[in-house]
């Protein structure tokens, strides 16, 4: 056996050159059968968790452009939007109707919505509809505080107090500056996201992480995303779950390779060796189907990211109700259980 692998299963940190060495030179099955004996251990109930949540894109007016996004539009564009409060509403009752409590507010980094806007979208969906919302990348709470001229601290104070009660770890796909140049030179820094995700956790805000790879990104720039997510973890203890996603094809600006599944369930299984302090990794069924998030389950994984209501910027292949959710737990051989997003 690898000494790295046995140092991880002797619950000793890996440190980031020898995830490195893991990456490129020990063949997936290794990694993949230590991944699942930590899950294990971690999880000897044979528990599995999942999420249930509607996702509401409440406008798709952009102007950060990422190369990969076909999902942003210019605000003369006819195809553009921002939803109506009661266009919200409407989403978040049809979620409520299915028996999903949770929202997921996701937009573009649009300067021209008043503040009132979001602060008023959250009362409405907590108080008055008592649902969970998580919302509001690191990106767009930037540009949300810089469109209206005030400190990042006040606007996260202000949302917090509207209901806002986690923040997702979207914008972040790979946190290496190199490949934020050819992703998106106008978004965040890697350093920005991560110092935006340390200010939410510090102020009550914790939520999830991820990566997205299969462009032409190395090694060297998954390990040292794994690396700053892992940092800003000690310091906050913020991310409940980590999440690995690969880059779909959507505009001919971004390249895109294959990604095949050994390579898939390889990173699910180095992230449950090099994550040891954060608590749930999540295998993608929306982006990578059910028979890969099957096997990502004995990979290293705990849970399966699903159900999602309605994903209009990635095409879905998960599952779309809370029946099929813990029917595929339990065909798979694990025990279900709902796991609210905003908490462990």
């Amino acid at each position: 056996m690898n000494y790295i692998i046995e140092k991880a299963l002797d619950n000793k940190r890996i440190f980031p050159e020898e995830a490195l060495i893991l990456l490129r030179e020990v063949d997936w099955t290794e990694i993949v059968h230590a991944g699942n004996e930590i899950r294990k251990r971690r999880y000897p109930q044979n528990k599995v968790g999942y999420t249930a949540y509607r996702i509401i894109n409440y406008t798709n007016i952009c102007s950060i452009q990422c190369s990969f996004c076909s999902f942003c539009r210019s605000r003369e564009n006819p195809e553009s939007f921002v939803l109506s409060l009661d266009q919200i509403r409407q989403k978040a009752l049809e979620a409520k109707s299915l028996g999903v409590n949770q929202i997921f507010l996701q937009g573009g980094v649009h300067a021209g919505l008043p503040l009132n806007y979001y602060v008023d979208t959250l009362q409405m969906l907590t108080q008055e509809l008592h649902v969970e919302v998580r919302a509001f990348s690191p990106v767009e709470l930037v540009y949300i505080a810089k469109a209206h001229h005030m400190p990042l601290t006040d606007l996260l104070d202000l949302l917090k107090k509207a209901g806002l009660s986690s923040v997702p770890g979207a914008g972040a796909e790979l946190l290496s500056d190199s490949m934020r140049q050819k992703l998106s030179p106008k978004k965040l820094s890697a350093k920005e996201w991560g110092d935006t995700m340390i200010l939410c956790h510090e102020k009550g805000l914790p939520g999830s992480a991820n990566i997205v790879f299969g462009s032409d990104e190395t090694p060297k720039d998954i390990i040292e995303h794994l690396q700053v997510i892992r940092d800003i973890q000690d310091k906050t203890q913020g991310f409940l779950t980590f999440v690995a996603w690969t880059f779909q094809p959507q505009t001919p600006h971004f390249p895109i390779r294959h990604v095949t599944g050994q390579e898939y369930l390889k990173i699910i299984g180095l992230c449950r060796l090099f994550f040891d302090n954060i608590s749930h990794i999540e295998v993608s069924l929306l982006g990578m189907g059910t028979s890969l998030g099957e096997l990502g389950l004995y990979s290293g994984a705990d849970d399966i990211n699903s159900i999602v209501i309605e994903e209009n910027v990635l095409k879905s292949h998960g599952l779309t109700t809370i029946e099929e959710a813990e029917s595929f737990i339990k065909n798979a051989g694990f025990t279900p259980y709902f796991r609210r997003f905003n908490f462990d």
